[in-house]
């Protein structure tokens, strides 16, 4: 009965995070997304820090929102959206959809279609055998019948809440005084893929039914509004900001003959020049990357990215001692960023001496204070106090690391190994914590399981 109604269950929910799915980390990209988030969540009565975004890398046209408040936005949505209002008409549906609650009632909704699935199908069974007096004298029909309806009940729910998220969503644009034609853009654009096989189809339109009446709804809404949904406008630094990042993405996920052909030369627009030297960069041109990036420099002094891509550039060269002034402007530029101020400290750690391990420390420390499930940022810490010779530093990081990545038998080894050796104090007790919380007695069946694969593992 479950698998009859699985394919009607929004299958790009159920099937957001698969052993494929890749998930994109970038200072910039997240700052635009928590600047056009985070008025809209706080119009909606949401708080942005109950909110978890992340962004995954493939080229088709989707968002969603699952469970746990975490909003999933493909790089695609951005790369194909041709202006900012057209992303901002997106994040305030699925903002729509968080502040409704509409995953958490889901799964009833779910239930209340088996229940009457089962129904239907019982009732069906007492038909056919009561002489099989039902549709067109075919018994399987009134067998079949029941879970028909709730297939056309939780379609039915689906569509009404995208309808709601729909209102919801221009009902806070509304708000902010920002534009809402940037939805119907978007949605116009999917409109023409519906006769297109599944297949072809992005994933939005099977995660966000499209019919003529949700199409129609949201034009009506947005006549409605002064200027036809266009009145007022977004604060002047979101289209920019929206462009270079578009851009960048341009020029990290396609392949770089197609970035070329998309920014040639003849265009001398700042996004432009941003996506032919981060492919200059990817094809080991790196002295002509960096040539592309001087004049934007000094046209954008203050921009932290472009100084977090020289940066980036130089110190995967080999040049990290180059690499440490622009990253450190990087940093001053944008002090509150995680992911600058872990890229910084690596480059401390490369350029060496003990002044530069200590001050990288630091920057992981700092960057581990604002993101405590970076594994990747624990193993560079754990990596720099080695090499400052703070072993029980060292492998209270790399427990930590373990924990994150389901290592439980590394991560009490480690864990036992520091708290034996720390001295007394806050790092001792977090070695014993890891300790008992990576004991086979405090995890989970799925911890258990998983650690019991750690354990098979060669070493």
């Amino acid at each position: 009965m479950l698998a009859s109604l699985a394919p009607w269950l929004l299958p790009g929910r159920a099937s957001a995070q698969t052993e494929s799915t890749v998930l994109v980390r970038d200072a910039e990209i997240e700052r635009l997304l928590r600047t056009l988030t985070t008025p809209l969540f706080r119009t909606a009565g949401v708080d942005p820090a109950l909110v978890r975004i992340s962004l995954i890398q493939a080229r088709a046209i989707n968002a969603f929102v699952t469970t746990g408040n975490r909003l999933f936005i493909h790089t695609g949505l951005i790369q194909q959206s041709g202006s900012v209002g057209e992303l901002v008409g997106v994040l305030a549906h699925e903002t729509g959809h968080i502040a409704g609650g509409h995953v958490a009632r889901l799964p009833e909704e779910m239930r209340n279609a088996m229940i009457r699935s089962v129904a239907g199908m019982l009732l069906g069974g007492a038909v056919a055998a009561a002489g099989g007096r039902n549709v067109g004298g075919n018994p399987g029909a009134a067998i079949l019948s029941g879970p028909a309806l709730a297939q056309q009940e939780l379609l039915a729910f689906t569509r009404a809440q995208e309808q709601a998220a729909d209102q919801a969503g221009i009902t806070y644009l509304a708000r902010l005084g920002w534009p809402a034609d940037g939805l119907l853009q978007l949605l116009g654009k999917l409109r023409e893929q519906e006769a297109l096989v599944t297949a072809r189809q992005d994933p939005y339109l099977r995660t966000h039914p499209l019919s003529r009446d949700r199409m129609d709804f949201v034009a009506t809404v947005v006549a409605r509004r002064p200027g036809g949904g266009a009145a007022g406008g977004f604060p002047p630094e979101f289209e920019p900001a929206f462009r270079m990042a578009k851009a960048k993405l341009d020029g990290f996920i396609d392949p770089p003959l197609t970035t070329w052909r998309r920014y040639p030369d003849s265009d001398a627009s700042a996004p432009a020049r941003y996506a032919r030297a981060v492919a200059q960069y990817r094809t080991g041109r790196a002295d002509s990357a960096l040539a592309l990036l001087d004049p934007l420099l000094q046209e954008q002094p203050g921009n932290p990215w472009l100084r977090e891509l020289q940066g980036q550039i130089l110190f995967e060269a080999g040049r990290p001692e180059a690499a440490l002034a622009p990253l450190r402007e990087a940093v001053r530029l944008a002090p509150n960023e995680p992911l600058l101020r872990t890229l910084y400290g690596r480059a401390l750690m490369e350029a060496g001496g003990t002044a530069r391990l200590q001050a990288a420390v630091t920057e992981f420390e700092w960057s581990l204070r604002a993101e405590r499930d970076s594994g990747f940022t624990w193993r560079q810490l754990g990596t720099a106090h080695g090499r400052l010779g703070q072993l029980p530093q060292a492998d209270l990081a790399l427990a930590e690391e373990a924990m994150l990545d389901g290592d439980y038998p590394r991560a009490r080894f480690l864990a036992r190994r520091a708290e034996e050796a720390l001295p007394p104090g806050a790092l001792k007790l977090r070695a014993q914590d890891l300790r008992f919380a990576a004991q086979r007695d405090n995890l989970t069946r799925e911890q258990r399981d998983q650690d019991d694969a750690m354990r098979r593992r060669p070493r």
